[in-house]
């Protein structure tokens, strides 16, 4: 996707480096963060210098590349072992992360060379990756109509991913077809991933829009201004319950209720067939300094962390939700749009992804 016209992507590698762009600081500043070691991709995923669940599967993919190259020859595999544990400690949620962790660590495990075939597994993950994102969109844009107005919660668009993104895709094929749409985007707090990430892609996009209250998701719905909602999802249970950035659940809770049709756009590789429901997925606690901080720029342009909250209170910070499959219309994968429900996702496990 485009930053000032340049095309780029959200994370790539270079030999030993790995590229990331610093989303902590968007969208004030753009800068690439350049890490040598699998060590630096670790903190630059527990930071959320990186972060998305897909955008998180090719930076954790890349740090066991990483640890490959830099493992000692003699002692390879228990570096390697002792990286594998480091990087899937990072992030508890998203499933991707795992999912990259395994298929790299599996086919360097399985090949005479293991350092040259965790880089080409790699490769081809991340490959695959953008692939299906952009399939994503493909399929998803067939929902879109002239006229419409969508609402989107967190980021779930290029920067959450390598390229394209899950649930802005589907609006950046639609744009790019010439239909006239309009978005909506949750501010998403604590983080403001929506004001400030979402907002920030759809201006590099031209593609009309607003940011929104959290608080007015509902509002807009009761009035009829919201047509059709998109999100993404950090992992999606073998029963089609929905991990997402904390307060997709009342989002969808209002769109059913309103009437609003309310869609999940992820790939394959965001399925947990092996979590029965979403009272199975794990919740990340994350710290209380994000609800009770919030970072941004002074009239001098300088980027300054401020307290917003009553001094001395504390906050409780999840930072994810689980959405029932019965409140999801449909699941936009790059195989195409599925129920939320336990037949459609166990025949895709079956068509797609093997026992």
């Amino acid at each position: 996707m485009k930053v000032n016209g340049q095309d780029f992507k959200t994370v790539w590698r270079e030999g030993a480096s790995v590229f990331l762009i610093e989303q902590n600081i968007l969208p004030f500043e753009f800068k690439i963060f350049e890490s040598k070691n699998y060590i630096q991709t670790c903190l630059a995923i527990t930071t959320m210098l990186v972060r998305g669940a897909i955008a998180l599967e090719a930076a954790a993919a890349y740090a066991l590349v990483q640890a490959f190259l830099e493992a000692p020859t003699n002692d390879l595999w228990n570096y390697v072992d002792k990286a594998k544990k480091e990087i899937e400690a990072t992030r508890p949620t998203a499933v991707n992360l795992f999912y990259a962790v395994k298929r790299v660590y599996d086919t360097a495990k399985n090949s005479i060379d293991p350092v040259a075939a965790s880089q080409v597994e790699a490769e081809k993950m991340v490959a695959e990756s953008i692939t299906a994102t952009k399939k994503i969109g493909e399929y998803g844009a067939e929902l879109l109509k002239d006229g419409m107005n969508i609402e989107t919660h967190c980021n779930a668009g290029w920067l959450g991913c390598v390229d394209w993104g899950t649930a802005l895709s589907p609006m950046y094929i639609a744009h790019r077809a010439g239909k006239k749409i309009f978005v909506y985007a949750d501010e998403t707090r604590p983080r403001g991933q929506g004001s400030r990430l979402t907002a920030w892609e759809l201006q590099n996009e031209g593609v009309p829009h607003a940011i929104i209250p959290d608080n007015a998701g509902a509002h807009l719905m009761s009035q009829g201004k919201i047509d059709l909602m998109i999100v993404g999802a950090d992992r999606i249970a073998s029963n089609g319950d929905t991990a997402n950035k904390i307060g997709t659940l009342e989002k969808a809770i209002a769109a059913k209720y309103f009437g609003v049709p309310f869609y999940v756009a992820a790939p394959l590789a965001t399925f947990d067939l092996h979590c029965l429901s979403g009272k199975d997925i794990k919740i990340e606690e994350r710290g209380e300094d994000e609800v009770l901080f919030q970072t941004g720029v002074d009239e001098a342009g300088q980027l300054k962390k401020v307290l917003v909250c009553s001094p001395g209170s504390h906050a409780i910070n999840p930072g994810f939700d689980v959405t029932p499959a019965e409140l999801i219309s449909g699941i936009i994968t790059e195989k195409g749009i599925i129920p939320a429900n336990t037949e459609s996702i166990k025949q895709l496990q079956l068509l797609f992804l093997g026992d």
